[in-house]
């Protein structure tokens, strides 16, 4: 028996996967730790985590692979990784770690990317890197080099998440040309490294890993990570991949037109695109996807929401309490569809988790609107809460929509948010697609990418043997018009909230009319007439 192995390490938890590559059933799975990652938050904005406790939680989730599948795992053939994207992990020469991972969903850098586009050039940036240097993971190590240049001045190479765990098991640093671009630090006219960032920010090109191809040999487990593991020594590692585009492979969402989305601790619509397409303003970032080539370009073109799943999580830890025990998602999930459409008034702005690229890196903090003492219980929060990121997913839509990225069938695993009927239904009512979920997640898909890499799979086609649809939701054509005005009153609210940030950080900017009026102030990429 032919067996792939795969990891999906999330900033949540990290879950392994052993996968029959011959039939592509799933023969066992397992997740550690069993509560959530902690995030370590010393200043607003920020967030990091240690490596160290990514790589614990990796051998803990192969120990239980191994105790529970009851086979021999020298049969595993190949290795995937799937990591959160966009973080910095920085190694000195003898490959010990400097300092906690400066993770996705932290702020600190946002400032430091707003002036590289101004100062390189909008026009340089986006033809060359198809984003602005931003808040991503070149300007977070610029970040470390202003601040703290004593550890900066120890760094032998920085890497993403996933390329430490690589380097864990096989001692070899390396990273790929997808992972170079969520950097923004691949350059989409020359195809290779974005010389044009390093020399800006004053980054010598030794710092960046060795590229290779995301499908691909990149290296074998050495013996003390067998140990470590409790895998055979000489295993192949074959795929890696940032969390999005692997999520995207695991859907088979692999050409032009097609769209994957996850509603996990983010929110992400990933549409594929031929072309070299970017927003002008990086509302939604390009990255290169797993399967471009040269001959052959595949884009993804990302749309993320910060604030998805831990809004859920912050209600149920903080809000949902029974005594002293606590509520089940699936309690939630039930209580907050006794509400009806809308909540009654009560409006949800998801936008808590740092600096959203949507909003173009604005930080407007998370908010509720119109709550009234008398009328709304927990229900109606809990339903505000799935309704007001189905809404900001909707609005990013609207950029994708006018990039020529229509959404009429997306692909998601039935895992997280989705599993709430109400967020399904709300979410292909909102946004007019059919949304298709699958038997799937990024663990298993990080072992189909393994399958490939190693070439046990002849094409892709062969790699999705086993790949099933679980539930087709379409729009609720009765309740169409009801989101309609809800959402409707929601962007309105939501632009009056970005005109009042703008004013707080900038009071010298020109006044607009009052977004309450109704009145369209354009830029909004809201996609009002095709998403609903």
């Amino acid at each position: 028996m032919a067996l792939l192995l795969g990891y999906d390490v999330g900033s949540s938890s990290i879950k392994a996967t052993l996968m029959d590559a011959e039939t592509g059933k799933v023969i066992v799975s397992a997740t550690s730790p069993k509560t959530e990652l902690e995030i370590i938050a010393d200043k607003g904005g920020w967030a990091e985590q240690h490596p160290q406790v990514w790589w614990d939680n990796v051998k803990s989730a192969t120990a239980e692979i191994k105790s529970k599948a009851g086979i021999d795992m020298g049969n595993v053939r190949a290795i995937g990784i799937s990591y959160q994207m966009h973080g910095l992990v920085i190694i000195d020469k003898n490959r010990e770690v400097l300092r906690p991972s400066i993770i996705w969903c932290d702020s600190r850098a946002v400032r430091i990317g707003d002036k590289a586009i101004k100062e390189i050039g909008q026009e340089i940036c986006l033809e060359h890197l198809l984003n602005s240097p931003g808040n991503f993971t070149a300007s977070k190590l610029k970040w470390v080099m202003q601040n703290e240049p004593e550890v900066y001045a120890k760094i032998y190479k920085a890497m993403l998440p996933g390329d430490y765990i690589a380097m864990m098991m096989t001692d070899e640093i390396k990273t790929t040309p997808s992972g170079l671009s969520e950097a923004i630090l691949w350059d989409f006219q020359k195809q290779g490294l974005a010389e044009l960032v390093l020399q800006y920010y004053d980054i010598v090109p030794d710092l960046i890993p060795e590229v290779t191809p995301t499908f691909s040999i990149q290296g074998e487990v050495t013996r003390k990570a067998a140990k470590e593991l409790g895998l055979k020594s000489g295993t192949k590692i074959s795929y890696r991949a940032g969390d999005q585009p692997n999520n995207a492979l695991s859907l088979n969402v692999l050409n032009p037109g097609e769209i994957a989305a996850t509603a996990g601790t983010s929110g992400v619509v990933y549409g594929i695109s031929n072309k070299a397409n970017y927003d002008s303003k990086s509302r939604v970032n390009t990255f290169v996807h797993v399967n471009h080539t040269s001959s052959n370009p595949r884009y993804g073109v990302l749309l993320c929401l910060n604030g998805t799943g831990i809004l859920n999580s912050w209600l149920k830890h903080n809000f949902m309490t029974i005594g002293e025990k606590g509520m089940t998602y699936a309690q939630m999930n039930e209580l907050a569809s006794q509400a009806p459409v809308g909540s009654e008034g009560l409006l949800i702005f998801p936008y808590g988790n740092g600096a959203e690229r949507t909003l173009e890196n604005k930080d407007i903090s998370a908010s509720v609107y119109g709550w009234k003492f008398n009328i709304h219980e927990r229900s109606h929060f809990l339903r505000a809460a799935q309704e007001g990121i189905v809404f900001a997913l909707n609005y990013g839509l609207g950029i994708l929509r006018d990039m020529g990225i229509e959404a009429t069938t997306i692909r998601a695993g039935n895992a997280n948010m989705f599993l709430s009927p109400l967020f399904a239904e709300a979410f292909a009512t909102v946004t007019g697609a059919n949304l298709e979920l699958y038997n799937t997640d990024g663990s298993q898909g990080a072992a189909r990418g393994a399958g490939i890499g190693a070439g046990i799979y002849k094409n892709y086609e062969d790699a999705f043997v086993g790949l099933k649809t679980v539930r087709i939701i379409e729009p609720n054509t009765t309740s169409v018009s009801t989101y309609q005005g809800v959402y409707e009153k929601w962007v309105n609210i939501l632009k009056t909230k970005l005109s009042l940030h703008e004013h707080s950080v900038n009071p010298s900017a020109s006044s607009v009319s009052s977004p309450l009026t109704g009145e369209d102030e354009g830029g909004g990429g809201e996609g009002m007439n095709k998403g609903f």
